[in-house]
């Protein structure tokens, strides 16, 4: 219950990367961000199956994005709050979207009509399955009877221990978004490079280092993990592995996790059109709760 007696509603964004059944088993509401491939808008009623989209990326087709649509986040925010809800809003990253800063302008227009109503939307300055991760977080609390504000002061006091690294699998995508430069994406393909890069404080996509092969970045990711886990390594109730349509890579990084690390509680998720438009097919992301990101 939040502070004036209302129950509350926790809300996030598509790029959270989190299962359909366990969105529709936690009744998750989500704000959808779009994508656009060979021209036609996805994102609202009309959706490609994942393993197509990834498909069609391979294939060569031409895909962007772009972020929540500012009237359809208040759509939203109106109809909870109409319905007696509260509603506690964790957004896609500022440092990698203009989501959030969208969902508080919608958030204030919206309040101007319920002077009573409650909107906090989080910055969570993470991404995919590292804004998953600190949802289900957020739910868990939830469920365990603590107040939103009691949720928001856990939320900022451990928005910078959700830890995230991840590789992909081909260079080009990261060179058509501009995270790396032509010549790095042909030497580094030459090369067998694979890059491993994190979300850093400020939520953005930064290098953490360049390795050859694909077998030695996926290790990378767990090597990364253990020297982040800190004073986290007992504080761990969950591990999420998020992928580009490659399974077998995601369930390796899972057991090597298990074997090295001890864990035994994962959820495996692919990729959203979003994310995946820009890391591409073969991507592979792990997440989990640290001493420093």
């Amino acid at each position: 219950m939040s502070v004036n007696n209302r129950p509350f509603i926790i809300s996030t964004d598509t790029t959270s990367d989190l299962p359909e059944e366990f969105v529709k088993e936690n009744n998750l509401v989500l704000h959808r961000l779009h994508y656009i491939v060979d021209g036609v808008t996805y994102g609202d009623e009309k959706n490609l199956e994942i393993k197509d989209f990834f498909g069609r990326m391979r294939n060569g087709a031409t895909v962007s994005t772009f972020a929540t649509n500012p009237d359809v986040s208040k759509d939203i925010f109106r109809k909870q709050l109409s319905e007696g809800y509260d509603v506690l809003h964790i957004a896609f990253s500022s440092g990698l979207s203009s989501a959030y800063s969208n969902s508080v302008t919608a958030a204030r227009e919206v309040l101007a009509d319920f002077p009573d109503g409650r909107i906090e939307v989080i910055d969570s300055l993470c991404a995919s399955g590292g804004e998953g991760l600190y949802v289900w977080y957020a739910l868990k609390l939830q469920k365990d009877g603590w107040t939103m504000d009691e949720i928001i002061r856990w939320l900022k006091d451990n928005k910078l221990n959700l830890c995230h690294s991840f590789t992909v699998d081909d260079l080009t995508y990261l060179h058509r978004g501009g995270r790396i430069s032509k010549t790095v994406k042909i030497f580094g393909t030459l090369l067998n490079i694979k890059p491993v890069l994190h979300v850093d404080n400020e939520g953005k996509l930064v290098p953490l280092e360049n390795v050859r092969g694909r077998k030695k970045s996926l290790n990378c990711l767990v090597d990364q993990m253990e020297a982040h886990l800190g004073n986290y390594r007992d504080k761990n109730d969950l591990i999420i592995i998020s992928h580009g349509d490659c399974p077998e890579d995601a369930e390796y990084v899972r057991d090597q996790v298990k074997k090295r690390l001890g864990y035994t509680n994962f959820m495996i998720s692919y990729l959203c059109p979003t994310i995946g438009s820009h890391a591409g097919p073969g991507t592979v992301a792990l997440f989990y709760l640290g001493n420093y990101r």
